[in-house]
């Protein structure tokens, strides 16, 4: 049941990130980015927002730099038939991806990037109450295993499915237009870690 809810949730993920793009124009990301900024200066700080929104701009710079696809700055200074052939090149490269469909990917990057950046500002503090809630769901299955108490599987998938489902529904509001609270962010390593730690509690222990 796990792998069958992993797999299905994976799926429907890849397929609404790939229609995230096409249903609305890379202006409508940069909108929603520079409403988030906003909402996380006057929430957490104008330099805690601008941390997050610089990281945002080296993860993004670092992604172009990784990118495969050549630039037309990139590209050697040739003559003659190696010239034809580069601009000939650089044309089919700017209309294959100087399009509306991948401008608002790169768009869409940049506003998942940014709310990364507002996960990964807080996500060394936050780090200690997952970590917490899992060794007390061992420890409680530690203790159910030596008093011979029951281990519900059910209960366990359960809990575990609601983890993926929360892990796949965060990395979809990632690329989602819409307003998110500045605190929704950083609350999902503590939604995560519970859940993990109320599905260690049932799983079946042998004493």
């Amino acid at each position: 049941m796990i792998r069958a809810m992993a797999v299905a949730s994976l799926l429907a993920l890849l397929v609404l990130v790939l229609y995230v793009p096409s249903a609305h124009p890379p202006e409508r990301f940069v909108e929603q980015l520079r409403t988030e900024y906003a909402n996380a200066a006057l929430f957490w700080g104008k330099d805690a927002s601008t941390r997050m929104l610089s990281l945002a701009m080296s993860m993004q710079e670092s992604a172009r730099q990784a990118s495969p696809v050549p630039s037309s700055k990139d590209a050697a200074p040739a003559s003659g038939v190696n010239a034809a052939v580069g601009r000939e090149m650089a044309s089919v490269n700017q209309r294959l991806f100087n399009n509306p469909y991948f401008r608002s990917i790169d768009a869409l990057l940049l506003l998942a990037s940014f709310r990364l950046a507002m996960l990964l500002e807080w996500l060394p503090w936050l780090l200690a109450f997952p970590f917490t809630a899992m060794v007390d769901g061992y420890l409680v299955r530690l203790v159910k295993a030596k008093e011979f108490l029951h281990h519900n599987p059910e209960m366990f998938s359960l809990y575990a499915c609601l983890a993926i489902l929360t892990s796949c529904a965060t990395v979809l509001a990632f690329v989602l237009p819409i307003t998110l609270h500045p605190l929704a962010v950083p609350c999902v390593p503590v939604i995560i870690g519970t859940l993990m730690g109320t599905a260690i509690r049932d799983f079946h222990r042998r004493s």
